[in-house]
């Protein structure tokens, strides 16, 4: 059978490799340690499952409209108020499965073959794929490791051409943690407005902001800006609901109606139970949420802290999202019995093989100058899974020596 074109250009997700080799090898006895994971490491907090097990036992197990209930997306709307200040209707709103899906979804209603979205780099790696199944040109803008990451607007100017349909925002940032300054993300807006392209504004990680800076909701920067403005989020990092499979997209009505008529073809709706609980998630209490954040802010900083007590590696602190990535290109060029480490990719297998510490490659999210580590994992993984880099990369840099 012959594959199509689009199929066969597809390039796998790193993130999700590393992550089954590491449980893979766990499953064979190895004593290893995964910094891979974009997922937190905390279990679903117990309201939330709670309302999922009442809707089960309410048979809410049928089809609802394909864009969503009601129900959820008021609550999604309630929450944009509270939380953005920015008022939407229910009209506003598509319930997809995964703000995955919400943005693959976008591409497919807006892209044409040839238009070209500018992408902030270092990237998520499936914004790239998606845009080429669109049909569209991924554009790159460099956001520095001088800036700490952070997406600036003169970047994204100079990448705009007249065939740019879709400027991609994505802060707080994967895979670098960086959150882009409001003055910035002001600037790109106006840049929007002139040049007549959309923006989709990846929010997943709002919740996880860390420091003095502030997470901002790019709709909330002025009501020109909100009318050219598509934000996607979900229940997956927030609430610890990866697994449940439940974002959405909030944007102009006539952007929904497309995706809601598409998604109706595609995959129907959402799971109704995952919905219900959705709604809990949403609207109960929010204690779980900063407990997480909490959490997470000791271990960045205790990460941040380690990796920079190794020689050859430096490791920005980032204001959000749960990564580091760390620059660690001083290694390239050393050996590694008879192989070179060339890149990140070479230097993630010497820490697979030699430290057994699974770390995911840069030049996966386009910056191959560096790897990333989730730390939604214990301290105690991070404790050992650093000293094991450590102790791994002493030991390459005193055989070149």
């Amino acid at each position: 059978m012959v594959l199509s074109d689009r199929v066969k250009g597809i390039t796998p997700s790193a993130t999700l490799a590393i992550t089954a080799r590491v449980k893979q090898m766990k499953k064979e006895g190895v004593d290893v340690i995964g910094f891979g994971a974009g997922e937190p490491d905390f279990d679903t907090p117990k309201n939330v499952k709670k309302a999922a097990v009442q809707a089960l036992k309410e048979g809410v197990t049928k089809y609802t409209p394909a864009s969503g209930t009601d129900e959820l997306k008021q609550a999604v709307c309630d929450a944009m108020k509270r939380e953005c200040g920015v008022d939407y209707a229910k009209e506003n709103v598509v319930v997809s499965c995964g703000a995955k899906h919400s943005l693959y979804n976008l591409f497919q209603a807006l892209c044409n073959p040839g238009d070209e979205v500018v992408i902030p780099s270092p990237y998520w790696v499936s914004y790239e794929e998606m845009v080429k199944l669109a049909g569209g040109v991924p554009v790159f803008a460099e956001c520095k490791f001088e800036d700490e990451f952070e997406l600036k607007a003169e970047a994204v100017k100079a990448k705009i051409t007249p065939k740019t349909r879709i400027i991609l925002v994505n802060s707080p940032n994967n895979p670098t943690g960086a959150v882009y300054e409001e003055k910035e993300l002001k600037a790109i807006g106006e840049l929007a407005g002139e040049h007549a392209c959309t923006i989709i504004s990846d929010e997943i990680y709002d919740k996880m902001v860390f420091g003095k800076r502030k997470n901002v909701c790019v709709a909330s920067l002025g009501e020109k800006i909100k009318e050219r403005t598509i934000t996607v989020n979900g229940v997956s990092k927030t609430y610890s609901m990866t697994g449940w499979r439940i974002g959405w997209a909030v944007g102009p009505v006539n952007i929904m109606k497309a995706i809601s008529n598409m998604q109706s073809h595609a995959t129907s709706n959402p799971t109704s139970f995952a919905q219900k609980a959705s709604v809990e998630a949403l609207n109960g209490k929010q204690n779980f949420v900063s407990k997480m954040a909490r959490e997470f802010n000791k271990r960045r900083k205790r990460i941040v802290a380690l990796l920079n007590e190794i020689s050859g590696v430096e490791c920005p602190e980032p204001n959000g999202a749960f990564y580091v990535f760390p620059k660690v290109s001083s290694f390239y060029g050393s050996k590694w019995g008879e192989r070179t480490i060339n890149g990140s990719l070479d230097l993630a297998e010497y820490l697979l093989g030699e430290a057994r510490v699974g770390v995911v490659p840069g030049i996966a999210f386009g910056s191959d100058a560096n790897v990333r580590l989730s730390y939604a994992t214990s301290m105690q993984n991070i404790e050992e899974g650093v000293k094991r880099i450590k102790q791994a990369l002493e030991k390459l840099k005193a055989s070149q020596a």
